[in-house]
């Protein structure tokens, strides 16, 4: 048998028994009934630590898979293979066309936000900013590929007025990001943005005037490329895509293909940005179950208004998930006995943690977008007096099937980069394996939460002005 062929048997065997654990794992979800994902309650008619333990499991069980693939060559097939296209005709015409998209969206927007109705997934600021963005442009970006820089408005404001007046501080990296990522989560909670068309379009003209500021004053090539929080979300969750924008054109690679390699997490504060991506689908899954919800409601009893709890949790969370994940790399790099630096290794891991945070945001957000994917059509047709009663659609049943599969299935192509990753950095195949062990345990630990919450069904959070 030639090598190529021992190569493809061996490939196809791993994929085999991979599919079988995950089609497991889907299975005994399925049978626990949680059918309404994280869009309502959930009756779980097989023990919880059954169900916990078998999604746990299967994460586990991929990585005991990976395992068996320790021939760099394989390993080097789904990571380095990719079909390259030239095609900057194609892509200059398609920028402009997504260009002039961008700005006649942010026009309706803030023209729906002045003049149009006050009422929430009613009016076409909210929809095209909630399902169009938040959901459905995200998802397209991590399936298909990443469009937001020809379709960024803000970034094409900026670039048509004077600009560049200082130098981008070295120190800043993209920390401010992190920090707008993480406020404008806690406002999507303690501000009425879904409800309230004018709170949202306020929010929206602050965040215009900011970036629209920092991009004149620093470059737009260097905020929207480092410090603009939507561009920072858009391409690291792009890095999961199969279609891949380069110098030369377009490439075609293998899903998370992209998430190895060594330019897309360059300092500490892209790893704490890829941590606040996970951690905000975490959080935003955690408040709206009823140990959230009782949590939230033992804290205001003494005394701490509502805003600062959910502040509190949402910091202290993030903190406690940049803590535990630079435990983990600390013991890889002891299970290593590697003589690379703690820092290089955490920029290195973690890219693959985006396939977890992809799955999670398809998770919450794929029947969301789905479901009001009519009502944004609506509100785009008419967007100054929309219908009051817009259509929407009803998700079958077993479609919260779909979303517990692609929470597996991102942690499971986590545990596949972090494999390959490993492969690269270490040259012995047993200290490439040793350093794999408390990843896995952090990534079925997390699988196991993830699961948890979506479980648990979904409460209104309190103190949550409507």
């Amino acid at each position: 048998m030639s090598k190529r062929s021992a190569l493809t048997r061996r490939t196809s065997i791993v994929l085999a028994i991979a599919l079988a654990a995950l089609a497991a794992g889907t299975g005994i979800v399925a049978a626990s009934n949680v059918a309404a994902g994280l869009t309502g309650s959930t009756d779980v008619t097989v023990p919880t630590w059954l169900y916990l333990a078998t999604g746990g499991g299967t994460v586990g069980a991929s990585a005991l898979v990976t395992m068996l693939v320790t021939d760099r060559d394989v390993i080097g097939t789904y990571h380095d293979r990719a079909l390259e296209a030239s095609a900057d005709r194609l892509l200059a015409a398609g920028s402009l066309l997504l260009g002039a998209v961008g700005l006649v969206g942010l026009a309706l927007i803030v023209a729906a936000g002045l003049a149009g109705p006050n009422i929430g997934l009613v009016s076409a600021t909210v929809l095209l900013t909630f399902v169009g963005g938040r959901a459905l442009l995200t998802i397209v970006t991590y399936t298909v590929g990443n469009p937001w820089p020809a379709l960024n408005p803000w970034r094409r404001i900026a670039a048509a007025l004077p600009n560049g007046y200082e130098s981008y501080p070295d120190a800043y990296r993209s920390w401010p990001a992190v920090v707008a990522l993480l406020t404008f989560v806690w406002l999507e909670i303690v501000a009425p943005l879904t409800s309230s068309p004018d709170a949202l379009l306020a929010v929206l003209v602050v965040y215009s005037l900011f970036t629209i500021s920092s991009a004149i004053v620093f470059s737009p090539e260097t905020w929207f490329r480092r410090g603009d929080p939507l561009s920072l979300w858009f391409r690291c969750y792009g890095a999961v895509a199969p279609i891949q924008r380069t110098d030369d054109g377009l490439e075609l690679r293998y899903p998370g293909s992209r998430l190895s390699d060594d330019d897309l997490v360059t300092d500490s504060s892209l790893v704490a940005f890829v941590i606040a991506l996970v951690w905000e689908l975490t959080f935003s899954g955690f408040i709206v179950t009823p140990l959230g919800v009782r949590a939230i409601e033992a804290l205001v009893g003494f005394g701490v208004p509502p805003v600062f709890v959910y502040l509190g949790l949402l910091v202290g969370g993030f903190a406690l998930f940049w803590k535990v994940y630079w435990l983990a790399i600390d013991r890889t790099r002891e299970r290593a006995e590697t003589y690379l630096s703690r820092h290089y290794l955490g920029l290195r891991f973690a890219a693959p943690l985006l396939a977890i945070a992809a799955g999670y945001h398809f998770a919450h957000y794929v029947g969301f977008g789905l479901s009001l994917w009519p009502s944004m059509l609506d509100a785009l047709a008419m967007p100054l007096s929309p219908p009051p009663n817009p259509t929407q659609y009803a998700l079958p049943g077993w479609f919260g099937y779909v979303e517990i599969s692609g929470i597996l299935l991102g942690h499971v192509l986590a545990v596949w980069i972090a494999h390959t990753v490993s492969f690269e950095l270490f040259p012995g195949k047993l200290q490439a394996i040793r350093s794999q062990y408390p990843l896995i345990v952090f990534m079925v630990f997390f699988t196991m939460v993830s699961l948890y919450l979506v479980s648990q069904g979904t409460m209104s959070p309190p103190y949550v002005p409507s």
